[in-house]
């Protein structure tokens, strides 16, 4: 039984010593090991994105952190009625100011990926 080919036609592009350095430079700067799938990458899409999202990671742990403190207050609130309304106002002050910066981020990031 033979097996055909996902893809079949092959392409045979020479560089420079030069620009195989430099692609293999830009292949590691993207995360991609496979030569083969970076030059479809580049060739169907015209560029690669390698987007740390470290930092937005951590903005939504902090986020859900907040928010669920701000949900444990709550149910302080409504279980013994007993919640200072300072505690309220700084929680929400919090979350607010954590929210802010982790909207903008995501906005950025979505506009971005739509290029």
């Amino acid at each position: 039984m033979i097996k055909k080919r996902l893809r079949p036609a092959h392409l045979h592009v020479m560089v420079s010593e030069e620009e195989q350095a430099l692609i293999v430079q830009r292949m590691a700067e993207a995360g991609i090991r496979n030569m083969g799938a970076y030059m479809r990458k580049m060739a169907l899409n015209g560029y690669v994105l390698n987007v740390d999202l470290a930092p937005v990671r951590e903005l939504v742990s902090l986020q859900r952190r907040c928010s669920n403190n701000l949900n444990q207050v709550a149910i302080q609130a409504n279980t013994y009625g007993g919640v200072y309304h300072e505690e309220i106002k700084t929680l929400q002050k919090d979350y607010a100011a954590l929210w802010e910066p982790l909207s903008d981020l995501l906005k950025k990031l979505s506009e971005v990926v739509e290029l």
